[in-house]
């Protein structure tokens, strides 16, 4: 698996002389009842995600550390016609913000999420640890996170990564985000070892 941004930004720049990719398999089957306020794109890579959520409307916040990433997304964006703008920090939370994209490029291990800003939050195939109380404290009440990435049975497999730094124990995600409820939760080892799980933020009014 690629670390440096150099080695994402050529990675996308070599599939962007194919097809886009299709959305993830759980972020298509969910869609329809994912909340459609303010969102996160952890990790957006091309943004198979990112344009799926703002195509209908909502704002969505899209990081990834490669520029090659979001200068793609960003012309696919312009191409649909979905609203993107550029932006260096995460936005004040003032006010209803404007559908469409905002992109920001950043490393995430030395990026701070911002509190109780998102409805949804999207981290699909990537895995930093670091990041996971961060997230938790991102969504809103009620709000709603969507993981999806490998674990140690991919070693199985071909393709994905094969550091273990970077592939998830049996159950862990299950157990990583104590401040949320697990409403679904799977893990397959078909093809490829991978780990699912929809959580919700509790109502603090509730």
């Amino acid at each position: 698996m690629p670390t440096r941004q150099s080695d994402w930004d050529r990675k996308h720049r070599l599939a962007a002389e194919g097809p886009p990719s299709e959305p993830a398999s759980i972020v298509r089957e969910l869609f329809p009842i994912l909340p459609a306020g303010p969102a996160l794109d952890i990790a957006c890579g091309t943004g198979r995600h990112s344009l799926l959520l703002a195509a209908r409307g909502q704002h969505v916040t899209a990081v990834d550390l490669s520029s090659v990433a979001l200068d793609i997304l960003e012309a696919r964006a312009r191409d649909m016609r979905v609203p993107v703008r550029r932006s260096e920090s995460f936005r004040e939370a003032a006010g209803r913000l404007p559908r469409g994209l905002e992109l920001r490029q950043a490393d995430l291990e030395r990026t701070q999420l911002p509190e109780r800003r998102f409805d949804l939050i999207l981290c699909i195939q990537y895995l930093q640890r670091s990041l996971f109380s961060q997230m938790a404290r991102a969504l809103r009440p009620d709000g709603v996170l969507l993981f999806e990435t490998y674990t140690r049975a991919q070693l199985e497999f071909a393709g994905g990564p094969r550091d273990p730094a970077y592939l998830l124990e049996t159950g862990e995600l299950r157990e990583a985000f104590p401040e949320l409820c697990v409403q679904f939760y799977r893990e397959l080892r078909a093809g490829q070892g991978i780990a699912s799980m929809v959580a919700r933020k509790r109502d603090e009014q509730g």
